[in-house]
């Protein structure tokens, strides 16, 4: 079996089917070159062959067994219209425009969001057989953000990267995304998650922040009891491809050369950059007769009416700046609407003066670097725009706003008047970087760096996981039990409104089921206030415990203080932390019956890690002589009697009656009661450092195992 697995959209390998005969071309693309060494020891890459499951028809095993045994490649199968929906639907007209910052184009349709998450379980299926323990899998961009918690789910241990080769936006525009928490949870499977540059990186970090509520530390991530590593890694270009393509014996050409060379797409900026030649020849007549702008472009997506719409803007002001400057002499666009393979773009850039790369949002652009590696003789300049990728690594280049013409326009003047030795300066200093940072050192890189991925995880080693079968087989013998649960974030789910987490039908029910037996005596121990703990399970056969521990109810009877505490303190904190809520749009105060807690939930995240310090050293300063404790919680900064905690209601029961003590809790105040029973089965919900014995993801996977206690009863009942 393979122990690394490639992961992307299209196989490295480009398979034709004409007239009955199949035809197969490897790629010389960025990608494949970088991935060839792994593929050469151990590698097996997945991807669709480009030919639809209908074309094929009965080939496809021929094709198949010819893609495994000569490429080490396996196809996955694709009708027509997952095609459609998934990849020129959903990727190219959800993804595609948002993540590049144009969401007037974007389009949310969820019959296309539906074959997306489809597609990506198809590829899941098709290399689920092939994974083992110790594989390490590498997955490919966009259309594929859904596959890293797919294998995670079933593969806990397999190492999983994933890398995105376009931009990650703002969080102001990925949250535009109707399906913006599952896209983030999908990404989240993978142990090291890559970009191109660390402005993605801080986008997408803002987003899981803003979005899922999860900190990161250094780049770290803790989610769902992992490290997730996210980090830039710049990809490279075969330097040495480039760097030794047979020299032109270039002849005198009448013109000096400016050179573009995209794919159609409204993202490369194409017409601002026509428009900033045109704006150039206006200002600078002396250039009419000397310049020639050769406009390459390659045909793309020609299905989607936007590229043919695009196509034909470019088409009509190219015959207008050739109507409008041209003679019969000179033409100043030499316009292609055609492919060009790697050879004939070489040439193309050794001929060249300047190179415009101007696109108005690109993941990097290797094309930027293919020019500067071509020219050998270090001459030539590059235009590069600021909002490439490639900007952040080539910043000898001449750098320009795509969107202004005028600015174009002097960068096109300015490159063709510097002095040759200045060209030669800049340009050996970019030559040295791409040699250094080439592609195959980027993919080593990242491969590197994801085999190193949670080696030192001391929760994962310290902690056994769950043993659900001895659990349940110790639940089942007990002849008296005591169970002590959490509410929020252990029996159910944190929300953005706290009042909005009241307990559903299904809450009520599965509490309801523990209570009632005979061998069960059932313990909500809440920081909710008392009265709201009343009225949601007031009626239910279940002991409560509120506020910490303050105030507690054994079942049938009435409210108690487990201590006489003062509560002169409130309105002083209070006057404080109202200073800081009017600061913090989307914060408020919970006043509770003798403690204060500041939920942050729905604040901004840059002003709550600006603030936070400051509003626990204006605390800690007014403390003075009162007995009061600053605890932080998830998502919330309480004050309380520092004598109030849960570990002291823990002490209205007499433990040393049960033979089974169970303990569920998810945040720091809930290690006060683990602490309390040292001979518990006590369960943390979530990550984080704990004094509980074993750990579950969620309250989902809690209120499962709490189902399976109820099967248990029942079967006991029957």
């Amino acid at each position: 079996m393979p122990k690394t697995i490639f992961v992307s959209n299209r196989l490295p390998v480009t398979v034709t089917f004409d007239h009955g005969e199949i035809s197969y071309h490897e790629s010389i693309g960025g990608l494949a070159t970088g991935l060839k060494g792994e593929m050469d020891k151990e590698g097996l890459w997945f991807g669709w062959s480009g030919l639809s499951k209908e074309r094929v028809k009965d080939r496809q095993k021929e094709i198949s067994d010819k893609l495994f045994h000569t490429y080490h490649c396996v196809p996955v199968e694709l009708f027509e219209r997952d095609v459609k929906l998934y990849y020129e639907g959903f990727s190219n007209q959800t993804i595609w425009p948002l993540f590049h910052y144009f969401p007037a184009l974007t389009k949310f349709d969820s019959k296309m969001w539906i074959r997306y998450k489809r597609v990506n379980e198809k590829f899941y299926d098709t290399l689920k057989p092939y994974i083992e323990k110790d594989s390490r899998i590498w997955i490919h961009d966009y259309q594929l953000m859904l596959l890293p918690e797919l294998i995670r789910n079933d593969f806990p241990h397999v190492k999983i990267g994933f890398f995105l080769h376009i931009p990650f936006p703002s969080s102001e525009i990925f949250r535009l995304l109707i399906w913006k928490h599952a896209i983030l949870k999908g990404l989240l499977g993978a142990d090291l998650i890559g970009f191109h540059t660390y402005d993605y990186v801080r986008h997408f970090l803002s987003s899981v922040r803003r979005i899922l509520n999860i900190e990161h530390n250094y780049y770290k991530l803790q989610y769902n009891n992992r490290t997730i590593e996210v980090d830039a890694f710049p990809m490279g270009i075969n330097y040495e491809y480039f760097s030794k393509a047979k020299k032109l014996n270039k002849h005198k050409e009448p013109y000096r050369i400016i050179l573009s060379v995209d794919r159609l797409d409204y993202t490369k900026g194409i017409l601002e950059r026509i428009r900033g030649y045109q704006k150039f020849l206006m200002k600078y007549t002396k250039y009419h007769g000397h310049v020639k702008l050769h406009l390459i472009v390659a045909p793309s997506r020609q299905n989607l009416p936007i590229y043919d719409r695009l196509s034909r803007d470019i088409q009509r002001l190219v015959s207008e700046i050739n109507g409008q400057f041209g003679t019969f002499e000179w033409m100043p666009i030499w316009y292609l609407y055609q492919s060009f393979n790697q050879d004939d773009l070489i040439e193309r850039y050794q001929e060249s003066d300047v190179l415009l790369v101007t696109p108005l949002r690109d993941g990097m652009n290797l094309i930027a670097k293919e020019y500067i590696a071509s020219r050998t003789d270090r001459k030539g300049m590059l235009i590069l725009s600021e909002t490439a990728g490639a900007a952040s690594e080539l910043s000898e280049a001449i750098i320009v706003n795509p969107n202004d013409d005028n600015q174009i326009a002097e960068s096109i003047k300015y490159a063709l008047e510097m002095p040759v030795r200045e060209q030669m300066t800049r340009n050996t200093i970019m030559h040295q970087r791409l040699k250094r940072y080439n592609v195959t050192f980027w993919a080593n890189s990242f491969l590197e760096r994801l085999s190193k991925t949670n080696q030192h995880e001391p929760t994962q080693i310290s902690m056994p996981p769950l043993d659900k079968s001895a659990l349940l087989d110790k639940y089942q013998q007990a002849k008296k039990r005591l169970i002590f649960l959490d509410y929020d974030g252990t029996l159910v789910e944190f929300t953005k409104n706290p009042m909005q987490a009241y307990p559903t039908r299904v809450i009520h029910r599965l509490i309801k089921a523990l209570s009632i037996h005979p061998k069960n005596e059932v313990v909500i121990i809440s920081g909710r206030d008392h009265e709201t703990l009343e009225t949601w399970l007031g009626k239910l056969n279940v002991n409560l415990v509120g506020d910490h521990g303050l105030w507690y109810k054994f079942a049938g009877q009435d409210w108690r203080q487990t201590i006489i505490v003062k509560s002169d303190w409130i309105a002083t904190i209070k006057k404080v932390l109202e200073r800081y809520v009017d600061q913090m749009p989307g914060s408020f105060i919970e006043e509770k019956t003798n403690s204060l807690a500041l939920h942050y939930r729905n604040a901004e995240p840059e002003m709550v890690a600006l603030k936070m310090s400051e509003i626990k050293d204006a605390l800690y300063s007014i403390k003075g002589t009162n007995p009061i404790a600053i605890q932080s919680g998830n998502m919330v900064l309480e004050v309380k009697d520092q004598r109030v905690n849960k570990g002291i209601a823990t002490r209205l029961f007499d433990v040393s009656q049960y033979d089974f003590v169970f303990a569920a809790g998810d945040d720091t105040t809930d290690e006060d009661m683990f602490t309390a029973l040292p001979n518990a089965h006590k369960i943390k919900v979530g990550f984080g450092e704990t004094e509980a014995t074993v750990r579950v993801d969620s309250p989902g996977q809690l209120r499962a195992l709490l189902s399976d206690f109820i099967k248990i009863d029942k079967g006991e009942q029957s």
